[in-house]
C-alpha cells in the first residue's frame, strides 16, 4: 500500500489505513469546486471555481479565459491557472477577493439550495478547511487567513438581517 502525503480526513486516515473517503460533507455547496453552476459576465460557469480562475486572466490573456471556460472541470480549470500564474491580470492581488465575494453573492442568487446550506450554518464559524491553501483557507497548520470562510459569513449575517 502507497503513503499518499497528506488525507484530507485525519480520523479516516488514523483509524483505516486501506481506505480513502470520498463522501462530500454536508455543507460541501460552500465549496468552489461544488457543481453549482454560476452565470457571469454573459457566461455560464459550471462551477464557482472556473469562473474564479478565468477572472484571473480577463483582460491579460483572452486565450486562457477561453481555455478555462472550456475546461472539463474545476479542478481542470485550477490546473490551467496555476501553471500559467505569470499571465494573470497585474491586478489579481488587488481585486481577488472582490471579485470572489461577487461570485459567492451569485452562487446564492442563482442556487437557493446554497443559500439553505448557507444559513443552516447558523451562527457558526466557516472554515475552508484546506490543508494546503492558507490564504483562502486555514492551511496545514489551521493559522491561516480563511478568507473564503469570512466571505461566506459576512454574506450569511447580510441574508440573516435582510
Amino acid at each position: 500500500m502507497i503513503k499518499l502525503e497528506q488525507y484530507r480526513d485525519t480520523w479516516l486516515a488514523e483509524k483505516m489505513n486501506d481506505v480513502i473517503g470520498f463522501y462530500p460533507r454536508e455543507f460541501y455547496p460552500l465549496d468552489n469546486f461544488s457543481s453549482f453552476k454560476v452565470e457571469w459576465n454573459g457566461y455560464l460557469y459550471a462551477s464557482l471555481e472556473e469562473a474564479y480562475q478565468a477572472a484571473s486572466f480577463m483582460g491579460s490573456d483572452e486565450e486562457l479565459v477561453e481555455k478555462i471556460k472550456n475546461s472539463h472541470s474545476a479542478d481542470e480549470a485550477q490546473r490551467i491557472a496555476y501553471s500559467n500564474r505569470d499571465k494573470q491580470r497585474s491586478d489579481w492581488n488587488e481585486v481577488k477577493l472582490g471579485i470572489m465575494e461577487e461570485l459567492l453573492r451569485l452562487k446564492i442568487e442563482q442556487n437557493p439550495y446554497v443559500k439553505k446550506k448557507l444559513l443552516q450554518t447558523e451562527d457558526y464559524i466557516i472554515v475552508e478547511d484546506s490543508p494546503k491553501d492558507s490564504f483562502w483557507g486555514w492551511g496545514p497548520n489551521r493559522d491561516g487567513e480563511n478568507q473564503l470562510g469570512k466571505l461566506w459569513m459576512k454574506l450569511r449575517d447580510e441574508l440573516k438581517n435582510e
